[in-house]
Parts: C-alpha cells; structure tokens; sequence
C-alpha cells in the first residue's frame, strides 16, 4: 500500500465553445430573413384621426393601401395628394390600381381589402371621390385606419 493516490480524472472538461459562432449567425440569419421591414415609402403626410371605438383587423391578406394627404415633397404644391400603396396617383388611376392588385393577387375586385388612410383635416369631397371610384371599381371592403384615444384624457 502506497501513502500516496494517484488522481484519478474526476474534473468534469470545460464546455466547448466552437459552435457558439455558427449559432449566433444562425439565429441573425433567422431574424433577417422573417422580419418585415416597412412596406411602403411614405410619398405623403397622413395624421389620422383618434377615435373612440375601433376594431382590429383580423385577416390581413389580400389588402391594399390608399393614403390621402399633403405631399411630403413640396414641389407639386401644397394641395391634398393620393398615394397608391407606393405609388402617388390620381383619383381616375384608382380603378385600374385595384384591378391591378386583384391581378396580382389573384382574386375577384369584391373580395380586395382597401385601407384608406386618410389625414383628419382632408377635404370630405376627396374622400367621397375616392370612395366613388372604390364602388366603381367593385371593391367594396373599405377599412380606415384610426388611432384610438386615450380614454383617461376623455
């Protein structure tokens, strides 16, 4: 019998770091591709109005975007302008903006959402005529986006 013992390898080994790397990019790779970035380039100023009561919208496919407002860009002067998902417009192009998007979507004029987008101090006449050429164009399911206000301030 010896006086001294030798040590046996009860140390447990470090944890290896190596695919830490491949991990991290994978995740940042993830995040890049599923995050949605802005969807349209704001062509004009649009502050809707506060509203008490709203209603979120639940489904949110084949829906399209018509902002009325004062143009950002102040060349064209400083009158109420249309803009069409991303694209500025006129209120006879809204017509054919909705069969285009039906186009591409692949669906019937009556089953496209409409978001109307429309600045509080806008003239009621643009919002009459854009909602005369929506009807005209068959698409019928007209949402217009709100803020809600603060109750507690009321």
């Amino acid at each position: 019998m010896s006086k001294f013992k030798k040590k046996q390898g009860n140390t447990t080994p470090g944890i290896s770091t190596a695919s830490l790397p491949d991990i991290v990019f994978m995740l940042l790779f993830f995040f890049m591709v599923t995050t949605q970035l802005k969807k349209y380039d704001k062509k004009v100023e649009v502050t809707v109005p506060k509203v008490s009561e709203t209603e979120k919208i639940q489904k949110k496919q084949h829906i399209c975007y018509i902002f009325v407002g004062k143009a950002i860009d102040k060349s064209n002067g400083n009158d109420y302008r249309i803009q069409l998902n991303n694209d500025m417009g006129t209120i006879n192009d809204i017509p054919a903006f909705i069969m285009q998007e039906t186009a591409k979507y692949k669906i019937r004029p009556g089953e496209i959402m409409v978001s109307l987008k429309i600045d509080e101090e806008a003239p009621m006449g643009i919002v009459a005529d854009v909602k005369y050429k929506l009807r005209e164009a068959k698409a019928l399911k007209i949402h217009y986006s709100t803020i809600k206000k603060d109750s507690k301030k009321l």
